[in-house]
């Protein structure tokens, strides 16, 4: 396909999900699977016109004054990828698949695409209902905040100890160019080039004999944080698909035991395989079995509790860029009512003395601090880890870490902008012994 082809498919795409309210993954697939003839590398150059125009949707309307698929597309092009009028104009040339030519007045907005006096919520492009949440955790940074998850994310890689050598493993990647992260020490980062592609990881053979995960290195940390220390007891509650279940095994030296568990048992199919692969063996899956408790018996046992809790996903908009618009309102409410019965459910299997790690992948306080300010409230027994003593877990990068991150009585907040992480709040409290 050429370019101009390319342009016009994501022009299409984005009409789709316009009309049906979708995720952008479903869309890209239903239009592959209609398109056979486009290539991979047809597919990816898609995809990254796609999501590039979902980072910069608000910023793209101001500037074109509209919300059309192929105004949005335009104006991303000028914004986020720096093309001139002409350059935009020998794409869309009316050709055959090419885009129809631009208009007078599309060539006027190009050319003056500044976002000068637009609103915080249009250059942090980001939805104008959070704007009074963001600005609540940013203060007069919401707009810089914004803009740093309004670009791509980088593609994070954690060594996995149990089956290789960190050096080892970083030499036989060495073709993929990656650099070490800059606080987690088993972090690697591989940069993406200039269309937004990311190499098949996956199909590396560091990744097939489990050398290696896909991690961002926000998430990494997080685990890190949480300390898991060899021969304890742990309890993952929300384990899903299992990331930071692995990292607490590697960390943990297979020694000790990990109950991974998570209320939604499609959510821990992945898991048996990635254990397999990983090389794991202290974790038991507590996969739910209807009404029965399956977890009565870590009642007041745990050394450490993990809630990796569901939330809005604020913090991942870079990767995941059409979720920040079509989050809702009601969104936010059932998640903080689901995020607030997890943690006292939590709380009741941390041992005394032991230590319950709250995590989500978002910067709202509503989810945040206030979830662990409701939970001391209710229970006096637990007091919050200050964010200077939990980042020691980390060794020498620690106190950089805590420099960088938002820290508060309740936590550390990691973000693109400061950290160069996705954005992670990490709360660890300890229950009285």
């Amino acid at each position: 396909m050429t370019p101009a082809a390319r342009l016009s498919a994501a022009i299409e795409i984005l009409a789709d999900l316009s009309a049906r309210r979708r995720p952008a993954a479903d869309a890209l697939k239903d239009w592959g699977l209609s398109h056979r003839f486009a290539g991979s590398g047809d597919r990816a150059a898609i995809a990254g016109i796609l999501y590039d125009t979902l980072r910069r949707r608000a910023s793209a309307a101001h500037v074109m004054g509209s919300e059309e698929p192929r105004a949005l597309v335009f104006g991303m092009l000028a914004l986020m990828r720096g093309l001139s009028v002409d350059d935009i104009a020998a794409l869309a040339d009316g050709g055959r698949f090419a885009p129809a030519p631009l208009s007078e007045a599309e060539r006027a907005r190009l050319a003056d695409s500044s976002l000068e006096g637009a609103a915080p919520f249009v250059r942090g492009d980001y939805p104008q209902w959070l704007h009074a949440s963001l600005r609540h955790v940013f203060g007069e940074s919401v707009i810089e905040e914004g803009a740093a998850l309004a670009a791509r994310a980088p593609l994070d890689l954690r060594i996995n100890t149990l089956k290789g050598e960190p050096e080892a493993v970083k030499a036989e990647l060495s073709h993929l160019h990656p650099e070490p992260c800059r606080f987690s020490p088993l972090a690697l980062r591989i940069r993406l080039d200039s269309e937004g592609k990311a190499p098949p990881v996956s199909a590396e053979p560091a990744f097939l004999r489990g050398e290696v995960e896909v991690q961002d290195e926000g998430s990494q940390l997080a685990a890190i944080l949480a300390r898991p220390i060899p021969g304890s007891q742990v309890l993952d509650l929300c384990a899903g698909a299992g990331g930071k279940t692995l990292e607490f095994a590697a960390l943990m030296d297979n020694k000790g035991q990990i109950y991974a568990h998570d209320s939604d048992i499609r959510r821990l199919k992945p898991m048996h395989e990635r254990l397999a692969r990983a090389g794991v063996r202290n974790v038991q899956v507590r996969s739910p079995r209807g009404a029965e408790d399956v977890l009565h018996d870590l009642e007041g046992k745990m050394d450490l509790v993990l809630v990796d809790a569901p939330c809005t996903g604020t913090g991942t908009w870079r990767r995941n860029p059409d979720a920040k618009w079509r989050v809702r309102p009601g969104a936010l409410a059932q998640r903080t009512a689901e995020q607030a019965k997890i943690l006292e459910q939590a709380a009741h299997y941390v041992r005394p003395g032991g230590r319950l790690a709250y995590v989500t992948c978002s910067l709202l306080d509503e989810e945040n601090g206030a979830q662990v300010r409701a939970l001391l409230n209710k229970r006096e027994d637990f007091s919050p880890v200050a964010p200077t003593e939990a980042v020691l877990a980390l060794g020498a990068s620690g106190p950089a870490l805590a420099e960088a991150a938002l820290a508060s009585r309740e936590g550390l907040l990691m973000t693109p902008r400061r950290t160069g992480t996705d954005g992670f709040f990490v709360s660890v409290m300890k229950r009285a012994g």
